[in-house]
């Protein structure tokens, strides 16, 4: 990969530019675990600083906690960042999820608050974070239409849905991205979602790019981590999937790098118009990621780690039955 090539990857026809990885910053906010506000914003402020131009946060993480920590990295900071933020997903006081609301008034008003804990006057790629069942994705889409005529929207993307919404979705607003969990062990976009985003012209944010720690070999150990609900991190799965990493880890030592950096550097070479969102939490996972614009796999070595890591052969679903039955994209 040149150095050119790695400059920038345009997110879609209908999107911005941006630097080939993006900052996702919801384990910033207790997701993982306790985090260190400190080191939380340093670690926005070293991403900036190393030309990453996107950073992804959702209104629900950390009940505002993430937005206003965002808001407060980014302050006289601004124009150095995209905003990409997820709508949407309800939650209690205690933390416990409560549904999903994607009515054209709701859009509108989880906006407004966005808007006011991140300090802006806009937002660069608003999502609504999942379908909802209840309400026609038109009418949702509709809503961020007027939000972009008001000036208050940039560019309009979606998150989890399959190949019907999304082309629902096109024939109301130009869509400029999906956000979908994409890695080695997280293969299903591309049996008949990436085609579908090839034919209109459409960008992919892929999450999830370490499966949540799993192919860098972090499991959960602190409070309040949520991998620890999740089928890939319990029990017999998660022996079974130590295999795999052992083997993603001989290959990444062949080459003298990370197993997380060979990870990474394969969601780059998977295509164009993806741009994996890197979870660090800290300035050395940061640098870790990053590293991985700066490595090329040849075609052999794109062989060779999907037939070590071959699709399918992670054991236990990305989320619990619940979740996965609330997903679009797995219909």
């Amino acid at each position: 990969m040149t150095e050119e090539k790695a400059l920038t990857r345009r997110l879609g026809e209908a999107g911005p530019s941006v630097y080939p990885l993006a900052l996702g910053c919801m384990g910033m906010s207790g997701m993982y675990g306790p985090a260190d506000e400190g080191e939380s914003i340093a670690t926005i402020h070293a991403a900036l600083e190393r030309g990453v131009t996107l950073f992804d946060t959702g209104d629900f993480y950390g009940m505002g906690h993430n937005e206003l920590l965002l808001g407060r990295a980014l302050k006289g900071r601004r124009d150095e960042a995209l905003l990409s933020v997820k709508f949407g997903a309800l939650r209690s006081p205690d933390g416990a999820w409560l549904g999903f609301d994607a009515r054209p008034a709701a859009v509108k008003n989880f906006l407004a608050h966005t808007l006011v804990r991140l300090g802006v006057g806009h937002i660069d790629i608003y999502r609504p974070a999942r379908l909802d069942p209840q309400v026609p994705i038109e009418d949702t889409i509709g809503a961020m239409a007027d939000l972009v005529k008001g000036g208050y929207v940039r560019y309009i993307g979606l998150s989890e849905v399959g190949p019907e919404t999304i082309r629902r979705a096109q024939s109301v607003h130009p869509i400029a991205d999906l956000q979908i969990e994409y890695s080695l062990v997280s293969r299903g976009p591309e049996a008949a979602i990436f085609p579908v985003l090839e034919e209109l012209g459409m960008g992919v944010t892929a999450y999830g790019v370490l499966s949540r720690g799993l192919l860098s070999g972090s499991t959960p150990s602190a409070a309040g981590d949520f991998r620890a609900r999740l089928p890939r991190f319990a029990g017999d799965n998660l022996a079974r999937n130590q295999v795999l990493i052992g083997a993603l880890a001989r290959i990444a030592a062949e080459k003298q790098i990370s197993p997380a950096q060979l990870a990474v550097a394969w969601v780059l070479a998977k295509g164009d118009r993806i741009v994996p969102v890197i979870g660090a939490r800290t300035r050395k996972q940061l640098d870790q990621s990053l590293a991985a614009v700066d490595t090329s796999l040849s075609p052999a070595d794109l062989a060779r780690i999907e037939e070590a890591m071959p699709p399918g052969a992670v054991a236990g679903t990305r989320y619990d039955a619940h979740q996965m039955r609330m997903l679009d994209s797995e219909k």
